[in-house]
């Protein structure tokens, strides 16, 4: 960047911060927390700090289940946007990439403004931008060019998505990045939507991951953003995924507290034994294509017992 437009860069931030505009506007407030929270001047950024290979190696293995769950989701990501020059990133908590998916020709180009595995992309160390605004804002964000708080950065732009884990915490970040002057808003819109998309993915794939042997339950309402239950076999919720959990007001670790799943999903009924053992009855008639003698054989009753105990239902 020319001295003109560091200058011009330098004036933009410091008028919008003695406006007071950072609370209207949260690139403002990620400037704000970027100069008076970590000290950091835009014209005097440091090069990305990047971590030894041990540590990446380290933090990998942390963040080894999100990974196996983002590899192929990943890759369909970059299948999309790869050609027009981006790299896809997958960051953790703290603002480290750990994964990426990037075109050869293109690689010198990332590796040297920092956008390769092991670098440093924490607010506090690089100021505004995609991964790390993502992470203190957790939601999906877009830092065009000058809208990053170093003029160092301000070459790129950075389309980002928090990623929830299984237990409804912020987990990582999804990013997609471009050092093209070219993008048009249109398109940055469209990438903005499949990073969310795959985002979206990443979370129910590392959400099924975690609950191998339960029956998945996608919330009725909720189809737009996904929220998946898991429920075992005694019908209880023993899992929710992010936007489940907002979306049905769930709290606290369903693992240790599980929740009958007819509660959560609000088909409450007063039940009583006679109601689970007659449920027992009509799936294992169900099973047996409506037969009676072979249901009641599959349950190691007799035919005179199985009539008995489902009642007056008409068979």
């Amino acid at each position: 960047m020319s001295p003109r437009a560091t200058e011009n860069h330098l004036t933009t931030i410091e008028t919008a911060l003695a406006r007071g505009e950072a609370a209207r506007s949260p690139v403002v407030a990620s400037w704000s927390r970027s100069a008076r929270l970590h000290g950091l001047d835009p014209t005097k950024p440091s090069h990305p700090d990047r971590m030894t290979a041990q540590e990446l190696a380290a933090a990998r293995d942390r963040m080894n289940p999100l990974i196996r769950a983002a590899s192929p989701n990943l890759d369909r990501l970059f299948q999309a946007v790869g050609a027009v020059g981006c790299c896809v990133l997958l960051a953790d908590l703290d603002g480290i990439p750990l994964e990426r998916r990037g075109a050869a020709v293109d690689d010198p180009v990332f590796s040297d403004w920092g956008l390769w595995p092991g670098t440093r992309w924490s607010e506090a160390e690089q100021g505004t931008n995609g991964i790390g605004t993502c992470l203190v804002e957790e939601r999906v964000v877009t830092i065009h060019r000058d809208q990053h708080f170093f003029t160092r950065n301000t070459i790129l732009s950075c389309m980002s998505a928090p990623i929830y884990g299984p237990q409804g915490k912020l987990a990582g970040v999804l990013d997609v990045s471009s050092a093209r002057n070219d993008l048009t808003e249109g398109f940055m819109t469209l990438i903005v939507q499949a990073v969310t998309e795959t985002a979206q993915k990443i979370e129910a794939q590392a959400f099924r991951d975690a609950y191998p042997t339960a029956r998945m339950v996608l919330v009725p309402g909720d189809r737009a953003s996904g929220g998946l239950l898991a429920v075992d076999h005694d019908d209880l919720v023993i899992g929710a995924t992010r936007a489940a959990r907002h979306h049905l007001g769930l709290t606290g670790d369903l693992t240790r507290q599980p929740r009958p799943a007819a509660d959560v999903l609000g088909h409450f009924e007063h039940e009583t034994l006679e109601d689970g053992e007659r449920a027992v009855l009509m799936r294992a008639l169900a099973r047996a294509g409506g037969n009676v003698s072979a249901a009641a054989r599959d349950l190691g009753i007799s035919r005179a017992t199985f009539h008995r105990k489902l009642g007056p239902r008409l068979i």
